[in-house]
């Protein structure tokens, strides 16, 4: 029965698209973009089907080729799993539909290529998401980088030496994350997950581990852009196509985020494992770090994109806040976050795009007079702007509730802190995109453009899925409570208080 495979599906349906556009788009073209389309949103059907049947049966376990674990690679499904697949492929597919007209004329002529590189990022992330094995993790993750590199480079201006620095970064934390796989794999003698966390125990005091983890830890935190390892992350925001960026921002760094959670309590056990290191409180730390630093660095942008780019690494660090309190509802929050900012991060990317293709330019001051000229457009943006201040009932403040939640109960009444403080960073730096976009004035002797006379929305393609994104932010929000009690209280390890 085909939804006896499902775990591969998940990675194998974008990738056979990929293959199938060069030679579709060699013969009409016009069909690369549907046929694109059309696999991403067939791989998020396949991700709801997914999480169904595991929310019904269980925990789903896949030897491919019928070798059994740890000499196979396994694939598995369980509630994180599939909750963070279908948060990766649905943001995915609305991202694929949007790089239509989005690309426009900086793809004609290379439209096979460029979607078969998107469909490969989406394909790799989800592998990343269903693997049970980390040195398949690894290939997943380099091809993820290599499809990323490759989008980013397909710009025009800067956008070369943005994707020259991220090849860079990027490969300095693969070999990180390499090295400390090495290392697990000399002191083991598997690569399989669950092995793994069977043996691990019995090495907690040892340097090696400690070694290990770390590289680890430091290789998912440049892939996932946290402060301070994110050089890579505003250069190739702000300068890759809007088609690219509204691919790469909501829901790359979102699988890095999620290996990295994967790793520390399914595999390591970090209330088993590395006894003598404080992992957890300096990857706390670490996250609150990075929602300010990230908001404080985002406040002083000019440039739409890069006040995106740099939010982006301020929630960032909710999630690896979340991760680093390790209690169940800071860990519910955190991976919550994870849809809830690839949801936000989408919607405003998208509508950036919209923007700078509707009022002529990605700086702040081309925002004026867009309530008018875009005003569903605006209202998106108003929606995205307060889920990432964290103003109910928007999801945004829900997942920032339980961060809140879990910091008061592990007795981080300063960390608390620093969420609060996020929020209000927020809402300046958000509050100065929607101050441009609705709030301009015609003043006396301002000799600006005058008010415009008609509305002049983004094509359809491009305002459909930036509609569903607004409406999704705020459905992830009024129906949180089924999220966290039917998937994600089951997503957190057994044992947590």
């Amino acid at each position: 029965m085909l939804l006896d495979h499902l775990p591969p599906l998940l990675p194998v349906v974008p990738l056979l698209a990929a293959l199938l556009l060069p030679p579709v788009g060699a013969v009409r073209r016009g069909l690369v973009h549907p046929l694109a389309a059309g696999a991403g949103a067939a791989t998020a059907i396949l991700a709801l089907l997914a999480l169904r049947r595991v929310l019904a049966e269980g925990v789903i376990h896949y030897h491919v080729g019928g070798w059994e674990p740890p000499w196979g690679i396994e694939l598995v499904l369980d509630h994180l799993s599939a909750f963070t697949a279908v948060a990766v492929s649905g943001v995915g597919a609305l991202a694929l539909l949007y790089a239509g007209p989005a690309a426009g004329a900086e793809v004609r002529g290379r439209e096979a290529s460029f979607f078969g590189l998107a469909l490969l990022l989406l394909a790799s992330l989800l592998g990343m998401i269903v693997t049970g094995d980390l040195f398949n993790l690894f290939v997943f993750l380099e091809v993820a980088s290599i499809s990323s590199y490759a989008l980013v480079a397909t710009g025009d201006g800067r956008a070369p030496l943005a994707a020259f620095r991220y090849i860079v970064l990027g490969t300095v934390g693969a070999s990180l994350y390499l090295l400390g796989v090495g290392h697990l794999y000399l002191m083991t003698g598997t690569l399989n997950m669950a092995d793994l966390a069977d043996r691990l125990p019995a090495l907690a005091s040892s340097r090696v581990l400690a070694v290990a983890v770390g590289f680890l830890v430091i290789g998912l935190g440049i892939k996932m852009g946290l402060f301070p390892l994110h050089g890579w992350l505003p250069d190739a925001y702000t300068y890759a196509p809007p088609a690219v960026t509204a691919l790469i921002a909501p829901i790359a760094t979102k699988a890095a985020a999620y290996a990295l959670a994967r790793i520390l309590f399914s595999v390591l056990g970090v209330h088993r494992a590395l006894t003598e290191v404080p992992l957890m409180t300096l990857l706390a730390w670490a996250g609150a770090v990075a929602i300010v630093a990230g908001g404080v660095l985002a406040i002083r942008q000019n440039d739409l994109r890069r006040l995106l780019a740099y939010s982006s690494v301020s929630q960032m660090g909710y999630i690896v806040l979340g991760i680093g309190l390790a209690n169940r509802p800071a860990l519910i929050g955190a991976y919550l976050h994870i849809l809830n900012h690839a949801m936000m991060k989408g919607c405003l990317f998208f509508a950036a795009g919209a923007a700078a293709a509707r009022l002529g330019g990605p700086a702040l001051a081309d925002l004026r007079w867009m309530h008018r000229r875009m005003p569903l457009t605006t209202a998106c943006v108003i929606v995205a702007a307060l889920s990432m201040i964290g103003v109910p009932p928007t999801g945004g403040f829900f997942s920032k509730w339980y961060l809140l939640v879990g910091a008061v109960e592990g007795g981080q009444p300063v960390l608390a802190g620093v969420i609060l403080v996020g929020g209000l960073l927020a809402a300046v730096y958000m509050f100065r995109v929607l101050e441009h976009a609705c709030l301009v004035r015609r003043e006396e002797g301002d000799h600006g453009p005058a008010p415009p006379s008609g509305r002049s929305e983004a094509s359809p393609g491009m305002l459909v899925p930036l509609l569903a994104l607004g409406l999704g932010i705020l459905a992830v929000g009024i129906w949180n409570a089924p999220i966290v009690s039917g998937v994600l209280r089951f997503a957190a390890p057994a044992g947590l208080r």
